[in-house]
């Protein structure tokens, strides 16, 4: 336990502590567990850390009061609220329902976009849910939806979208100048709530931003903005001139109907006056009972950048792939990520710290590394941290397959190639993650090698050459290290080598907690015995087992207890075994002894 709450305290003789999930600038969440046993969400109200506007004129948590009116089947519910002190400092609490299920910023990480009828149905119980704050007597503005916001209930037969966290929840009759756009998505925001204002028709607006996001895998506007995440007024001068244009979309993407286009469109109105008028307005147009008409100069078709369906470096006529995906991620970073300490302190002084702190760095000649390799066996996490890495650092993240550049054109892969590196500078700082990168860029001395081939990687390897001077760092994944050309792994290239292995005993037992987090438990669960029983199980591994032990709990109608955990991992087997793990040390000994001297930084054997 982290938190100020103690496991196993007992709070007001109703909730036992159970899990502390996490820790925000005025409030920790925990998992609690109530009288018969039903597993609650609390969340624990710092006195001391609450700003005066967070406060109603009654002198009233504001959050609370909000939630205390909260009964919609789309809304999380809320069950209980009171007051205690703790080492002589005043907490409140509140009590709610707890969700088990996925947030829409999960779901759009394991499928890149939602296809528009589950799109629209999702956007329907969201707005359903805001019709009910809206129309309560002073109307409740949430203020905040976003893809993060919005959680699907996946306890049900259907799942039920429901939205959650109302932190910067405020009513339509209050102060405008009590409100704050600090730490919020600006994408989602609508233009009224850039400028210190709101209203019901800001929550109309945010989704219209998520419609569009589901849809299309990428926010209206994002592709062109990551340059400026840092200087926060420029970005927002640049989002609203952004705005002003017209909406563009995928020309390719056909399975979108014309009124669909039309409720984007008009959620997206940069006037309030020109948006639907309520909540329920804009429910009718999604269940076709409201057509909503747009002139031709409201929208911009283009070809679909890197990111969205159908885009390809080198268009049509080279036949490049369309599976490039482009994006500013949002998310837990590091934090979501067990182990892996001596990686993740590497990043952030050699990459993170060097962008933050560029004249300090410059000072002593340094600029960011130009790439990394990760190397191991399937499924130890290689493209987790890559994506994980991309959330902490918060820039631009090109996630790349071979196929999405190679074509079999003549010179059309060079042209892809040096097309993505050219965008990745453009909108630097950003990092390119290519996965498989042996089926890219092989050793061309292989007897098998083609001309075609041999000209892709020249072309890499040229581009690869001190990208970290124009702020983009690539990161190259492969299970196969010995087959890449030794030419890519030069200084000036892949800086680091870096092996990532199986998880260690105490990586194990946090990945067991961090999965299992938000799925029904039963009794308590001993997450260092599950570790002892998993010895040279890899990370893919451990989630595997979470997942057949969740589905065996469900077909069963029980909760997953330690019980059935355990009889999981003993029906099932590593998925990698001792003799290919032994390899992959001979070949973690031969890079780090041949002589590449930044192989081995924090990772060599004391």
């Amino acid at each position: 336990m982290k938190g100020i709450l103690e496991k196993n305290m007992v709070i007001d003789d109703l909730y036992t502590v159970k899990f502390f999930l996490k820790e925000g600038s005025y409030a920790e969440s925990y998992r609690v567990k109530d009288r018969e046993g039903a597993t609650r969400f609390l969340k624990l109200f710092d006195h001391a850390k609450l700003k005066s506007s967070q406060y109603t004129p009654e002198g009233k948590i504001r959050e609370i009061e909000h939630l205390k009116q909260l009964n919609h089947r789309n809304l999380m519910a809320y069950l209980d609220n009171g007051g205690l002190t703790v080492e002589d400092q005043h907490y409140s609490w509140v009590v709610l329902e707890f969700i088990s299920g996925e947030t829409l910023a999960d779901r759009l990480k394991r499928n890149s976009s939602v296809n528009v009828y589950e799109a629209k149905e999702l956007v329907k119980g969201v707005l359903e849910g805001l019709e009910f704050l809206h129309s309560l007597p002073v109307a409740i503005v949430h203020n905040e939806i976003t893809n993060l916001n919005i959680m699907t209930d996946l306890s049900r037969d259907v799942p039920v979208p429901k939205i959650i966290d109302f932190g910067h929840s405020r009513t339509q009759d209050g102060d405008c100048d009590d409100y704050s756009r600090e730490d919020l998505n600006q994408i989602y925001l609508a233009p009224e709530c850039l400028e210190g204002t709101y209203s019901t028709k800001s929550d109309l607006y945010a989704c219209g931003v998520l419609l569009y996001h589901l849809i299309f895998g990428i926010p209206p506007w994002s592709l062109e903005l990551s340059r400026y995440k840092t200087n926060k007024e420029k970005y927002e001068e640049v989002l609203t001139g952004e705005r002003a244009k017209p909406l563009m979309f995928v020309s390719s993407d056909a399975s979108i109907d014309k009124n669909t286009l039309g409720i984007i469109i008009k959620a997206l109105k940069n006037d309030p006056d020109e948006r639907f008028e309520s909540a329920a307005e804009m429910i009718q147009a999604i269940e076709g009972k409201l057509t909503v008409d747009f002139k031709p100069e409201d929208m911009k078709q283009k070809q679909a950048p890197v990111g969205g369906p159908g885009g390809a470096y080198g268009g049509q006529s080279s036949g490049a792939s369309s599976g490039v995906t482009s994006e500013v991620r949002t998310g837990e970073g590091f934090k979501d990520i067990a182990g892996m300490k001596d990686l993740k302190e590497l990043l952030q002084v050699d990459v993170i710290d060097a962008l933050k702190e560029r004249e300090r760095y410059a000072e002593f000649g340094l600029t960011i590394p130009n790439g990394m390799l990760l190397y191991g066996p399937p499924g130890c996490g290689k493209t987790f941290f890559a994506e994980k890495f991309a959330e902490e650092i918060g820039f631009r993240f090109y996630q790349i397959k071979p196929s999405d550049l190679q074509s079999k054109y003549v010179n059309a892969t060079q042209e892809n190639i040096g097309a993505l590196f050219q965008e990745a500078r453009e909108n630097a700082p950003s990092i390119i993650f290519i996965d498989e990168l042996d089926a890219l860029v092989p050793d061309r001395n292989m007897p098998n090698m083609n001309h075609m081939s041999s000209s892709a990687v020249n072309e890499f390897l040229a581009q690869m050459n001190n990208t970290g001077e124009s702020e983009v760092f690539v990161i190259g994944a492969t299970n196969r290290p010995e087959s890449l050309d030794t030419a890519v792994l030069r200084a000036g290239r892949l800086d680091k080598i870096i092996y990532i292995p199986p998880p260690d005993f105490d990586a194990r037992a946090e990945m067991f907690e961090l999965v299992l987090d938000k799925r029904p438990l039963e009794g308590e669960i001993d997450y260092k015995k599950l570790a002892e029983l998993t010895e040279n199980f890899v990370s893919s591994d451990v989630r595997f087992l979470c997942d057949e032990a969740s589905r065996n709990a469900l077909r069963a109608k029980t909760k997953i207890s330690q019980n059935l955990l355990e009889e999981t991992i003993k029906a099932n087997k590593p998925s990698v075994t001792l003799s290919e793990i032994n390899n992959y040390l001979k070949i973690k000994e031969k890079f780090e002894g041949g002589g590449n001297s930044n192989s081995s930084i924090g990772f060599r054997k004391k």
